[in-house]
């Protein structure tokens, strides 16, 4: 008895890894068919990134500061290495929640050039609050000689530079602010593509020197290796230091470097939708009362 147990128990198992492996083949599968149509079309990126929650969505989102010192935070010790952030000066730190005294002590661990000076010399100093983020390379030319060929982009708009397309009619829906509204496509977008590196299914091969991603919107591989990983970055406040939440941390930090004034644009837009109605109300109530008992 014991015996056909155990020939039962080990039939079950082997079923199982087999149902398990018969299906990851089948979404290996899935994928290369995705890839080639993709390739076909050329249609990017082969995975359409997922619509996720962010703070600052919506008519009245806001961002969340600790999500923004986060992101920094990867920025600071991923990013910076490669890519620039030369439209954000020190100073707008600020809004992030830090003091000036902060700011000031951040911008202090950067040097950046200045010039000339009384001998027509360009120099280096340390960065003040003033300042902007610095560019890890001197020029682009030598971004793309230390990167294979390919300068990294830098990081100021490219949260809205880069976007998760929406067809029709979905587009039209986003455009409007209290149905739709969505403008989140960038930080969608980045993260997804933070969290689709994967081996290529069987039958795909990509170029030497790119690595596979489906959810890059130039191809089905970019040069960039994958650039984070699991503990890689540690936090004080307790979050999960995995590249699934520090994907979601430097999206929404590159909104706020792309959008700064986002909250003060939102209120005003609100302002200005409740100032059009009241407008519309008032202009109702004045032709009622001036055709009001006249005949037509």
């Amino acid at each position: 008895m014991k015996t056909f147990i155990a020939g039962v128990i080990v039939a079950l198992t082997l079923t199982g890894a087999s149902s398990t492996v018969a299906f990851a083949a089948s979404e290996s599968n899935d994928l290369a068919a995705q890839v080639k149509e993709a390739e076909e079309g050329s249609h990017f990126p082969v995975l359409t990134p997922k619509e996720q929650k962010w703070s600052f969505s919506g008519v009245f989102g806001k961002y969340d500061k600790g999500e923004l010192q986060r992101g920094l935070k990867v920025y600071k010790e991923v990013c910076s290495a490669c890519h620039g952030l030369k439209r954000v000066a020190f100073r707008n730190l600020e809004a992030l929640g830090y003091t000036e005294a902060q700011v000031k002590a951040f911008a202090s661990e950067y040097e950046v050039q200045d010039g000339p000076n009384d001998a027509g010399e360009m120099y280096t100093r340390k960065a003040v609050a003033s300042d902007y983020f610095p560019s890890p390379f001197p020029n682009e030319q030598a971004a793309a000689s230390a990167n294979g060929g390919a300068a990294p982009p830098d990081f100021s708009l490219i949260a809205k530079a880069r976007a998760a397309q929406r067809g029709f009619p979905q587009f039209l829906i986003d455009m409007i602010p209290i149905v739709g509204g969505y403008q989140e496509g960038g930080p969608d977008y980045i993260h997804g593509l933070l969290n689709s590196y994967m081996d290529p299914p069987a039958g795909i091969t990509v170029p030497e020197g790119t690595h596979f991603n489906p959810g890059f919107a130039g191809g089905i591989a970019l040069k960039m290796a994958k650039p984070i990983s699991d503990d890689q970055v540690t936090y004080d406040d307790g979050s999960p230091q995995t590249v699934e939440q520090y994907s979601r941390d430097i999206s929404a930090f590159l909104m706020w470097a792309a959008e700064p004034n986002l909250e003060a644009r939102k209120r005003a837009g609100f302002m200005v939708l409740i100032f059009l109605l009241g407008l519309t109300a008032l202009v109702w109530m004045t032709k009622r009362a001036i055709y009001a008992g006249k005949d037509h």
